[in-house]
């Protein structure tokens, strides 16, 4: 073959230069997709995932009047997505080490089109439940997928940085866009297409990735542990659920604590399990790496104070300020915008910083943050009540992001890349879902169920006190416990 080859260059080199025709331009090979494309595409995957998280925050009241839920079912309408989304990511983390990435991305992109689609058109409450259920299944699929093909597509060092530091910027983005999108489409078109305009994003980021993305697996033919798959889904959406309830229950119902004692069995028995298994869906050996464990704890500290920020912001801006929802989502355009700088600027100071230090000082700068918006008042101004503070916040959780996430997922062999980035997005999620339901429950009993601006503020500010708490203690154990520098893989 090879020198069949050769002759055929040959003679074309010997063509004389007047019968030489222009050569049509070189195709780069499918299986080589450029880097850029790769990042936007996992990047694009991964906007869709967070944006849902909030995007349907304003358009509630409209799906009450448009389907007559009740408000029970108005809280499922978030609570289906979020339950679903936790308790099947570490399932989607290791289906994409064992089965492919690009096929599970292909597959939970599909499905959250799907589900958007069905969404948009429900024409009854069980409709709506159902399709956002499915789309937090698709999303927790999709997710650890977009991390993983990143950081396989990516070279370590300061490239793969900069592409985590994208990923992260485009995530929070996504979290911090979705008052705003929403609030638009709500009040330009209708409900339906907080859910219908993800269907031709979908659509056009599932066709280029089919197209581009090149397939990857590290599981060896291992098959999925099931009955680990089993319980700690299950484990997983039942705590999901009990921290769900805390809201409307409180924290000492049986409504609530049922939930969160049961979801704590079926998580030890999931780790009994897993210990005994030969082939573990989550080996435990993984938490011994000290980059794995130190950095997801650290994550789900800063995820439970940090996720909090736009829901309390958003609220203050509109029952205590007075804004509409358009107003509140372009007055925190300012904070959408430091978490994308910090994002970018935090590969750029993990050189010749380190990421440990990048990561406390970036959580440093949100506790600075918290700290001041804890001080709001009823009357407050846009400059001193949300400006300031707000691009605060998101500075540091942007600066913070990126090197935790980095860190997360160095040290870790290759046929765990999909586990460990599953991990990370469980934990920043669960961290989250918990703080969000431990501070609105604070923030109520210090309000008192006054809805007064002055008492709504009390609620917020301690809101904030607390969450400044928290990343307070999450500097410190970053300090002590995160790895001076990101481990090689072995």
């Amino acid at each position: 073959m090879t020198p069949m080859l050769e002759s055929a260059d040959a003679a074309t080199a010997r063509r004389p230069r007047m019968s030489r025709l222009p050569r049509p331009p070189r195709l780069r090979p499918r299986g080589t997709p450029p880097m850029w494309l790769v990042v936007a595409l996992t990047c694009a995957g991964q906007f869709l995932v967070v944006l849902d998280v909030s995007v349907v925050n304003v358009a509630l009241p409209s799906m009450r009047t448009g389907l007559g839920l009740s408000e029970q079912g108005l809280q499922w309408v978030v609570n289906a997505y979020a339950i679903a989304f936790a308790g099947f990511m570490l399932l989607g983390g290791r289906a994409g080490d064992l089965y492919g990435r690009k096929r599970m991305f292909l597959v939970g992109l599909g499905l959250f089109t799907l589900a958007s689609a069905a969404g948009g058109l429900a024409q009854d409450d069980w409709q709506l439940l159902v399709a956002r259920a499915v789309q937090g299944l698709g999303a927790a699929v999709l997710a650890p997928s977009t991390l993983t093909i990143l950081t396989a597509s990516v070279p370590e060092g300061a490239a793969r940085a900069r592409a985590i530091g994208t990923w992260t910027a485009v995530g929070a983005g996504g979290g911090a866009a979705g008052g705003l999108v929403g609030g638009l489409l709500v009040e330009t078109l209708s409900w339906r297409w907080v859910l219908l305009i993800n269907v031709p994003v979908g659509a056009v980021v599932l066709c280029a990735a089919a197209w581009f993305l090149t397939e990857g697996r590290a599981g060896d033919g291992r098959r999925l542990d099931l009955p680990g798959a089993l319980l700690v889904t299950a484990g997983l959406g039942t705590l999901a659920y009990g921290i769900s309830q805390t809201e409307a229950a409180g924290w000492t119902a049986p409504a609530t604590l049922l939930p969160l004692l049961a979801g704590l069995v079926l998580l030890g028995a999931f780790l009994a399990v897993e210990a005994r298994t030969a082939s573990p869906l989550m080996p435990l050996g993984l938490l011994r790496l000290r980059s794995v464990s130190s950095a997801n704890v650290s994550m789900f500290l800063c995820g439970s104070a940090m996720f909090c920020m736009w829901f309390f912001m958003t609220l203050y801006a509109q029952n205590v300020l007075g804004y509409t929802p358009i107003e509140a989502g372009l007055a925190l355009v300012p904070s959408s915008l430091a978490v994308i700088l910090g994002s970018k600027l935090a590969p750029r100071l993990m050189r010749p910083v380190g990421p440990r230090n990048v990561a406390a000082l970036g959580t440093l700068v949100a506790v600075a943050g918290f700290a001041w918006q804890s001080t709001m008042t009823s009357d407050g101004s846009y400059t001193t009540a949300i400006l300031v503070p707000g691009v605060l916040m998101m500075l540091g959780a942007g600066l913070a992001a990126t090197p935790l996430a980095s860190l997360a997922t160095s040290g870790a062999a290759p046929e765990e890349a999909g586990l460990v980035s599953g991990l990370v997005n469980t934990s920043r999620t669960m961290g989250g879902s918990l703080g969000l339901a431990v501070l609105s429950t604070l923030a109520a009993a210090q309000s008192a169920g006054s809805t007064t601006p002055q008492a709504l503020t009390e609620g917020y500010a301690l809101a904030f006190r607390v969450g400044a708490g928290v990343l307070t203690a999450g500097v410190v154990l970053m300090w002590l416990w995160l790895p001076r520098r990101a481990a090689q893989a072995p």
